[in-house]
């Protein structure tokens, strides 16, 4: 039976505990302190609107090892066609995130209330949006979580082509420079399998999660003009 959890109390069950499909939990709030407690877990978030909140820690996990992300050549060339920022419009990257249609889904697990819980993670440094631009207008990007010297991505998307596959290489290129550990993909999916993501263990991922949160990295991110530029010119 999963557990319910308790609105005051902040405690998780052990991600080991988690049901075959991965679920841990669910109830609770959204609260800071408990979107940290649980990413520092392993655990995230995940769940349809008008259903309760569900607490997730699947089993294998996908993860993204810096160094195994594949820039192929056409991503090379597209690379140039984008300007891209941080942290600059964190709430529009999760609307266009939101409201971007997908294929075999139908609605959105980005509600409103999972927008203002994040929203509070950004302002504290702990959250953070990749953008791409053309002529101006945010056409493709990212965001996710910190957790030491994790990325947890959550969601992208694209409005342009290779706009969020660009965001995602310029990511991988600072987050290599900053001495990030790896990029937490959570769900495996065929489209970042092909850009180098790789499934591990639930145990695995914890082991190396955990190392991690002992580590604490710089807050301000600002992309790097002469390793955006490195990168443009491959």
């Amino acid at each position: 039976m999963i557990p319910k959890l308790s609105t005051y109390e902040l405690k998780f069950p052990h991600p080991d505990q988690a049901n075959e499909e991965g679920m841990v939990a669910w109830g609770g709030d959204l609260s800071p302190s408990r979107l940290i407690r649980a990413y520092q877990q392993g655990i995230f978030p995940w769940y349809a609107k008008g259903d309760p909140i569900i607490w997730w820690s699947p089993n294998p996990r996908l993860i993204m090892e810096l160094e195994d992300f594949k820039l192929s050549r056409s991503l090379k060339k597209s690379l140039k066609k984008f300007e891209y920022k941080f942290d600059t419009n964190f709430r529009e990257v999760m609307h266009k995130c939101a409201s971007t249609p997908r294929r075999a889904q139908s609605g959105t697990w980005i509600q409103q209330e999972i927008i203002e819980a994040y929203d509070e993670l950004f302002g504290m440094g702990l959250a953070h949006s990749v953008e791409s631009y053309q002529n101006g207008v945010l056409v493709g990007g990212l965001y996710g979580v910190v957790v030491g010297r994790v990325f947890c991505g959550e969601s992208m998307f694209s409005h342009a082509t290779d706009a969020s596959k660009a965001a995602y290489a310029v990511l991988i290129a600072h987050l290599k420079t900053w001495g990030y550990d790896f990029v937490d993909c959570q769900v495996p999916t065929d489209h970042l399998k092909s850009l180098g993501a790789k499934e591990v263990s639930r145990e695995y991922f914890l082991e190396r999660l955990y190392d991690s949160n002992m580590h604490v990295l710089d807050s301000r991110w600002i992309v790097e003009k002469r390793l955006l530029e490195d990168l443009q010119s491959l």
